[in-house]
């Protein structure tokens, strides 16, 4: 949305200008990721221009406009202090935190939350996501170790000076200049660096390294490095298969749901994670070496309303349950034709999808629609102005993420070893808490946007109450 000052940057265009230079640098320090992004352009191209209701549905719903520019990136913060100056620092940017993401079910000692954008004209500026996770110290099981890791982590500062400034006179004067944006641009990227030189001495990493990889990734490092940027394909197993072809190679299986005609919610892939060098603090040179960074893709589809993510969600837990074991290079096929044979029970085509209320939709008024208006009588509830082609309807794209995809994808780059089998519970208050905001329910803006459409036809049809 607009800032209060005309003379205020959008934070829409700062989201923008922050996603283009956080791309710029991470294809710098991870130039696969380069390679990454010109394969997915070259397919996405490829479907374009094979496929012209693809192109239809994006071009109707704003979606062909972001595709080349859609990324979403992952950092792991280490303390309740980070947490709550990250929001803050996102804010800057128009992105709030949307949902909470437990991740110890499946071994990863973190909860997360996402910060995005949240309504539907600033998702068409810039679509960038940061999926934050906040590592949970109390889940390290030897007490020194813990301790080790709450001092190390409270003796750093990921923020420079500057930028802690700018927060605050946004925070103060309600947005930021053209300039003092993009001091801001440049200042915040610095939090999101690589740094090849670690904090602790090898032999304290590896302790972090035997608790939890992803503790060492967060514990021993002067930031939380950007540990992954996602471009957005329409064609995801494409990419799986043609990775190799560009000497990347990908992870065993595609998380989230099977290929289908009418995608829904979010299917990843990644290439494994790379091993850097890195100088440990008692180290002269870079004779050390963490593996953490590596390229994950994703192919967004349909957001599901609450009916559609429990159904999704039985498919997903009866696939799993009859794997019996985490989706590996071994069972991959398996569990693809498991996958595949629970989701055939899930309506493949939007009708039905609509008519069973399963996924979310905008709303359009038709050319007919028009017309109408100007020698007909027209209905005044919109499944008849459906029927009589006054209106038409295209799913609203998924912006957020799925738990056990996001464990996939982090278990699969941290090693089938690093599963660890946590006895805690979830704590969304808690993590609020530390945010210093409660988390936003994605169903609701889904449900809000959805809204918004249909009062938006009402009133281009001159209907003063359209019922849903």
């Amino acid at each position: 949305m607009q800032p209060k000052n005309e003379n205020f940057v959008n934070p829409s265009e700062i989201r923008t200008q922050f996603s283009k230079h956080m791309s710029d640098m991470y294809r710098e320090e991870v130039p696969l990721y380069g390679d990454l992004l010109s394969l997915v352009e070259d397919i996405n191209q490829e479907v374009l221009e094979k496929s012209p209701n693809t192109k239809a549905h994006l071009e109707r719903t704003g979606e062909l406009k972001r595709l080349s520019m859609e990324r979403h990136g992952a950092i792991r913060v280490g303390t309740p202090s980070e947490l709550s100056t990250i929001r803050r620092l996102f804010a800057v940017m128009g992105m709030e935190p949307v949902g909470y993401y437990d991740l110890t079910p499946a071994g990863v000692p973190v909860h997360s939350t996402a910060f995005r954008a949240i309504h539907e004209e600033d998702l068409q500026i810039s679509p960038f996501r940061v999926f934050t996770s906040l590592l949970r110290l109390e889940l390290i099981d030897n007490g020194e170790t813990q301790k080790f890791a709450a001092n190390t982590l409270a003796k750093r500062q990921i923020f420079t000076p500057r930028v802690l400034e700018l927060i605050e006179q946004c925070e103060l004067n309600g947005g930021l200049s053209q300039v003092d944006s993009e001091t801001f641009i440049n200042e915040a990227l610095e939090t999101f660096r690589w740094h090849k030189t670690a904090t602790v001495t090898s032999d304290e990493y590896i302790k972090l390294h035997d608790q939890h990889r992803l503790i060492a990734d967060v514990v021993a490092f002067k930031g939380p490095h950007i540990n992954h940027l996602t471009p957005r394909t329409l064609d995801i197993d494409q990419v799986q298969t043609q990775m190799p072809t560009r000497n990347i190679t990908p992870k065993a299986v595609v998380e989230g749901p099977p290929r289908r005609n009418c995608p829904i919610l979010l299917r990843q892939t990644s290439f494994k994670a790379l091993q850097e060098k890195v100088a440990f603090s008692d180290q002269d040179s870079e004779a050390g070496s963490h593996t953490a960074r590596f390229g994950e893709i994703e192919q967004r589809g349909a957001a599901l309303t609450p009916k559609g993510r429990t159904l999704y969600d039985e498919l997903l837990n009866a696939s799993r349950s009859e794997l019996k074991e985490f989706p590996n290079e071994e069972n991959a096929q398996r569990y693809t034709e498991i996958l595949e044979k629970h989701f055939s029970q899930f309506p493949d085509n939007h009708k039905e999808m609509h008519d069973q209320n399963l996924a979310y939709f905008r709303y359009f008024v038709t050319d007919k629609g028009y017309e109408a208006l100007n020698n007909t009588t027209i209905p005044t509830n919109l499944k008849d102005l459906i029927d009589a082609g006054y209106i038409e309807y295209e799913p609203l794209v998924y912006e957020d993420f799925l738990p056990v995809s996001a464990a996939g994808i982090f278990q699969s780059n941290l090693g089938d070893n690093a599963q660890t089998d946590y006895k805690i519970s979830s704590n969304q208050t808690e993590f609020q808490n530390f945010l210093g905001a409660e988390v936003l329910n994605e169903l609701a803006l889904y449900a809000n946007t959805q809204k918004r459409s249909i009062i938006k036809c009402g009133e281009a049809l001159n209907i003063a109450q359209l019922k849903a």
